[in-house]
């Protein structure tokens, strides 16, 4: 008995794994280059389905397959779709969002994509940008990736082509106020004190933190600032 269960189990994984194998070559490689909210549910959902069959003995081969070609119906039958009326596309894959437009940080698409200035440093630095004031548009695309068109400051060439001594050592950008709130730790590895970003902040007419969208430390006053109003 145990035998033929090793040989059953045998079977079902071979050819689900075939089965899997020939469906990702006929649905095409953006499945896995563009992979969007909407395929990375279908896949979940289809391996548990995969798994589920393999490993339960009242289930046959039959239903493994019959699960891999109806999920792969599904999916080509929304890629014809979705290729037929591109009024379907938002719909189904999601459009991208211009998160910051001309340098400046669009709070409400990011509110409306569910995305925070942590995450978004987190995504900038993935395209070792560490200041946002070098970018000069970003797109969050439908996978979660950000593109980023840089300031024209920001893409200039090397520092040996257009200088014969090297600048002095960069600072690293620092994040001392998001989302109207101090980042602690982000100060302390400053020089600076509170009290100082204070008086710089009342100095540009802004009359508390809770105005400031993002504040960031590159070395020296003054401050990159965004607030909410910006």
């Amino acid at each position: 008995m145990q035998q033929i269960n090793f040989l059953h189990l045998t079977i079902e994984l071979t050819s689900g794994f075939f089965a899997l194998l020939i469906i990702t070559k006929v649905l095409g490689k953006t499945q896995i280059n563009q992979l969007t909210p909407f395929d990375f549910i279908s896949a979940l959902v289809l391996g548990e389905l995969v798994g589920n069959a393999i490993y339960d003995r009242e289930i046959g081969l039959h239903y493994v397959l019959y699960a891999i070609v109806l999920w792969a119906v599904l999916i080509g039958t929304i890629e014809t779709i979705t290729q037929k009326k591109k009024s379907t596309r938002s719909w189904f894959e999601g459009r991208p969002a211009i998160i910051i437009r001309k340098g400046k940080l669009d709070y409400e698409a990011m509110k409306k994509n569910k995305l925070d200035l942590n995450q978004l440093q987190h995504l900038l630095r993935d395209r070792e940008i560490f200041s946002l004031k070098d970018v000069h548009y970003a797109i969050l695309e439908a996978n979660g990736t950000v593109n980023v068109l840089k300031t024209s400051e920001a893409s200039t060439p090397t520092n040996k082509e257009w200088m014969t001594e090297l600048p002095a050592e960069p600072k690293l950008p620092l994040a001392l106020i998001l989302d109207g709130e101090w980042v602690e730790d982000n100060i302390l590895e400053t020089e600076i004190s509170k009290e100082q970003v204070l008086q710089h902040i009342y100095s540009r007419n802004i009359p508390d933190i809770n105005r400031i969208l993002y504040a960031e430390w590159n070395g020296s006053f003054p401050l990159y600032i965004q607030t909410y109003e910006s």
